[in-house]
Formats: structure tokens, sequence, C-alpha cells
């Protein structure tokens, strides 16, 4: 059965492979996007994935752009949320306005984006959710105490939430992954990811694919005992 899914942070890295990976399975897909447009025109025209844009940090527009999607395409059966950002600092430097916009886009957006499928998912008795959370949202960063916060909130959410989803076919799981070659980490100093690399005892870092491997695997119309879960892909870096 076709699925409608809705990715965000689906242009790129993670969010793009999960997206296509989707699509491929025969889903509906759409990847939300907050503000390279040029990428994701590119997205679109590579894959034929219909990319939308609005803030996922801003519970309004989560709202207004979910009824969109679902005027457009029907109602929205799979929520993979996937965005996230970094704004690094030791927190004797750290200011309040990059604490708070790592939490709400981070964190604030799962329940922003979950608020506004949830009760569709309950009338018709599915959803699958699968929020990407972090290997540092589990072991914590030097520099990263806005990010982890986020990562590590979010795991609890996916526990909470798979509870209150669960006796209406509603699962929701989290992703815990490690060090994936994307983007993100592309900006890291080599001399740090080089010392990362190091500690990750299958030698490398992860690939896209394989983070969305696993999340088309939870959405799947057969994954209904399992809700509640963090699956860790770390290479082994962090056994949790």
């Amino acid at each position: 059965m076709s699925r409608i899914s809705v990715v965000t942070g689906g242009t790129r890295g993670i969010g793009a492979a999960t997206a296509i990976a989707l699509k491929d399975r025969g889903d509906t897909v759409v990847a939300v996007y907050g503000y390279n447009e040029e990428r994701a025109k590119v997205f679109t025209a590579e894959t034929g994935i219909a990319s939308y844009r609005w803030d996922v940090s801003n519970f309004d527009a989560c709202l207004t752009g979910i009824a969109s999607v679902e005027a457009d395409l029907g109602p929205v059966d799979i929520l993979i949320n996937n965005a996230g950002i970094t704004r690094d600092g030791t927190v004797h430097k750290m200011d309040c306005e990059n604490w708070q916009a790592v939490i709400d886009t981070n964190l604030g957006s799962c329940f922003n984006m979950s608020r506004a499928v949830i009760g569709g998912m309950r009338e018709r008795k599915f959803g699958r959710i699968v929020n990407v959370g972090s290997i540092n949202g589990q072991a914590g960063q030097y520099g990263q105490v806005n990010y982890a916060a986020a990562k590590s909130g979010i795991h609890g959410f996916t526990k909470a939430l798979a509870q209150e989803g669960a006796a209406q076919g509603i699962t929701v799981n989290a992703i815990a992954p490690g060090y994936i070659d994307t983007d993100m980490v592309a900006a890291v100093p080599d001399r740090v990811l080089d010392k990362i690399i190091e500690r990750i005892p299958v030698g490398r870092l992860g690939k896209a694919s394989e983070i969305a491997r696993a999340i088309r695997f939870l959405t799947d119309d057969d994954a209904g005992f399992i809700t509640g879960s963090t699956l860790s892909i770390n290479g082994g870096q962090h056994m949790y």
C-alpha cells in the first residue's frame, strides 16, 4: 500500500537519503526544507520528490504546512522528524539565541510536526513516526550542550509519544546516528574528524543510506510491534 510520507530536513544528507528510500518503496514523499531553496530545486529535479518550504521550529507554520500537503496529496501516514542545526560553543561562551535556536529546531520541531499529524493518524488508526536523535544525545559532546540537550530530549519524547499512540496503531521510534558522512560532519575540521574516526570501531564514518535503510524498516506496515525504541547506528562508537 502506498503511504504518504513527510521528511523534515529532507533535501540534504540523512533526510534526502531517507526521502529517496521511501520513494523507492513506493511512498508518495514530501521533503520539507527551511532555507536552501536552490538545493531544494535541484533535489526535486533530480528525484521527482516534492519539496515544501516552512520553518519547522514555528508551530503555526507546521500546522499550515501539513494542511497544504494534505490538501495536495492526502493524509500523512509517516513522519520523519530529521531537521536539525548546530550552533556549537561551550556554555560560558554560548548566548541565549544559539541555545534556543537549536532547542527549537531540533527538539521543538518534533512536537510541532507530530502535533500537526497525530490527530489524523489517531482517526485512521495508523501512523509511523521516526525521530532522528544522535549519539551526542546519548553520550554528550564537548561544546554541544544545546545540541546534546535537544537530541537527548528527542529520545524521551519518543518514548512518551509511543505510549500515547500505541493503542491507535501509531508507532514512534528514534534513530541515534553516530558520525555520518553528511555536510554537517564535513564542516568539522579534519584534525578533529580524524580523532573521531579513530574512536569508531568500524574505522569509518557512516553513510546516510545506512540510516535511511533503518528508517525505511521502522516505517514499514509490518513494523507495528516496534515502538518506543531507539536504534543506535554508530559503528560501535557508543554501545548504549
